[in-house]
């Protein structure tokens, strides 16, 4: 007799079930347990189609799955089924919700505050630090960066969530246990072991096919308030993602490029089609923050008012609404006394460097008394004003 959990693997793979079939069956019966004590013409009277409810009836295949179930402990996974209270709220509202994932790591997914950083894999310099800087500075703020573990923006994004000690979950378009590209293995184990997880829909050891990947970025996007797409061309897999999310009632983003790179073309149009315009984190934060008053601001606690000179400016043109006067910025209560102003900061670090030819990260951040999220930001901020130059293995220098 199989395992309960088995049955849910075995609906998804009987022939031509998919995954608003098993969203109907399962809404309509409970459980897949309870499908499979069904006939064929109880199943039909759902709404699936008759191959299909034969299909379920006669799928006998279970071994492989119970299999499959026993290895996830081995390699650090479970299965999150639909109907567990541990599944994604976002996603489960989605039209085509995955009946489970596979997810590998200590992620728990009840966390709705989620955004997407996505864009090309052949990404530009500019692109890349564009990434990472939005991926550092959202989950500083308390969100959860979404991203598929790609080369190019996708990798960027996760490893600025990791260097604000953030929390960062990869979509995979393979199984759990396969790493793509091989080179992210070890980007990987730092996602799992800074708290976040590898998810997938798909079997484990899954390769990482060219057809999966579309499929993928439905979860990508269904798991996020929004997507902020970072360089994309003309016919691009990150333009995919922004359709699902449009679909899926998502909010689209876009950094805007040179018109004269074909690495942006696709993204620049995002923009004309009415995605929103992103240049600054904030950008992002203001469009989603009426759909996080139900849920309260990631991470709530007391609200730091940045110094005027890290507001963003108003735009100068008269059809644009104009921007609060203050922004924000969520940070737990013992962290507040250590968050000074941008300028006196910025002189720490900079008089620190000069002290010495190239400094670790956390030397930086032990003697400047700065806590490290505001450090790192400081540093990439300075890293792109051409004023700090960083090195391999997380030493910084002045430029």
């Amino acid at each position: 007799m199989p395992s309960p959990d088995v049955y849910w693997l075995a609906l998804r793979r009987a022939r031509g079930v998919g995954p608003r079939t098993c969203k109907l069956l399962i809404e309509k019966f409970g459980t897949p347990e309870k499908i499979f004590q069904l006939n064929s013409d109880e199943i039909a009277a759902a709404g699936v189609p008759r191959n299909t409810a034969r299909s379920i009836v006669e799928f006998r295949d279970f071994e492989p799955l119970e299999k499959e179930l026993c290895e996830l402990p081995n390699i650090g996974a479970r299965l999150v089924k639909w109907t567990d209270a541990d599944y994604p709220s976002n996603l489960r509202q989605i039209a085509d919700p995955p009946p489970f994932l596979f997810v590998r790591g200590p992620a728990q997914l009840t966390d709705g505050n989620c955004i997407a950083i996505v864009g090309a894999r052949a990404a530009s310099d500019i692109g890349r630090r564009m990434a990472q800087r939005l991926g550092l500075e959202l989950a500083a703020k308390g969100f959860t960066v979404v991203s598929g573990l790609a080369r190019g923006i996708d990798g960027d994004a996760h490893q600025g969530a990791l260097d604000a000690h953030g929390k960062t979950l990869a979509v995979l378009g393979c199984g759990v246990d396969v790493i793509y590209p091989p080179e992210h293995r070890n980007l990987a184990e730092a996602i799992i072991a800074g708290g976040g997880g590898l998810i997938s829909e798909l079997p484990i050891g899954m390769q990482p096919l060219a057809e999966n990947f579309p499929t993928r970025n439905r979860i990508l996007s269904g798991l996020c308030l929004g997507v902020v797409i970072v360089e994309a061309a003309e016919k691009s897999g990150s333009l995919i993602t922004a359709r699902m999310a449009l679909e899926q009632d998502r909010q689209v983003f876009a950094v805007p490029g040179s018109p004269l790179s074909g690495k942006t073309r696709g993204s620049n149009r995002l923009l004309k089609e009415g995605a929103k315009l992103v240049e600054c984190v904030e950008d992002v934060i203001e469009e989603l923050a009426p759909q996080m008053i139900g849920g309260g601001r990631p991470r709530m606690a007391e609200r730091i008012p940045v110094a005027p000179s890290e507001k963003v400016p108003t735009p100068p043109t008269s059809n644009t609404s104009a921007r609060p006067e203050v922004v924000w910025v969520t940070q737990s209560p013992e962290d507040a006394n250590s968050l000074e102003g941008p300028v006196d900061s910025t002189t720490t670090i900079l008089n620190n460097l000069k002290e010495s030819d190239k400094l670790h990260v956390d030397s930086i951040i032990e003697s400047s008394g700065l806590n490290a999220q505001t450090v790192l930001r400081l540093l990439l901020e300075l890293e792109l004003e051409g004023r700090v130059t960083q090195h391999p293995g997380k030493l910084f220098s002045l430029a």
